[in-house]
């Protein structure tokens, strides 16, 4: 475990490394693949540099490209693993070294969310930078909101914070 970021509990023993987070983002982009980073890495994303430590890369991609997205990950050795929240919409998907959160959502033509998570489709207008590199990430306000949704951690205390420093959005009451 490194020691340059904060050593906050995460999910898994594994980590995600940025390297290898641009590396599937431009696999997804060689294909044709729209993806929006969220999570911890959406929020390293908006921040501009990587804060702490991530166990996994979370990704938000429409319904309509989810299948492609899981051929070219099957193709790596990825596939379906077993957590607690799995539904068809939302689930984790490793290769024994990495794991891929994945949100799948589907709009209508007026831009209503009509299938899985339910981001607002303002949600995904953000945009954000990993080692350089400009990646499609969930919208900064959006970000601080999503994050007020569950049990918060340390690390969700920690994220939010330094979004609302950097773009002079509120502290929402249950990060106070």
């Amino acid at each position: 475990m490194s020691t340059k970021f904060p050593q906050f509990k995460l999910k898994s023993d594994l980590r995600m490394p940025a390297e290898y987070v641009i590396e599937l983002y431009q696999l997804f982009e060689d294909n044709d693949l729209q993806i929006w980073v969220d999570g911890g890495w959406g929020v390293d994303a908006l921040l501009e540099e990587q804060t702490r430590e991530h166990a996994d890369l979370d990704l938000a991609i429409d319904h309509a490209h989810e299948a492609k997205m899981r051929e070219l990950l099957s193709e790596r050795g990825y596939k379906v693993v077993q957590t607690n929240d799995k539904t068809d919409w939302q689930y984790v998907l490793g290769d024994g070294h990495y794991l891929i959160d994945v949100h799948v959502f589907g709009f209508d033509e007026a831009g209503n969310n009509t299938y899985g998570t339910k981001y607002p489709k303002d949600s995904l207008t953000g945009t954000g930078s990993i080692n350089g590199v400009v990646v499609r990430c969930i919208e900064p306000k959006w970000m601080v909101q999503f994050h007020t949704r569950y049990e918060l951690t340390d690390a969700d205390r920690h994220d939010v914070a330094a979004l609302c420093d950097k773009f002079k959005i509120p502290l929402p009451p249950e990060h106070q």
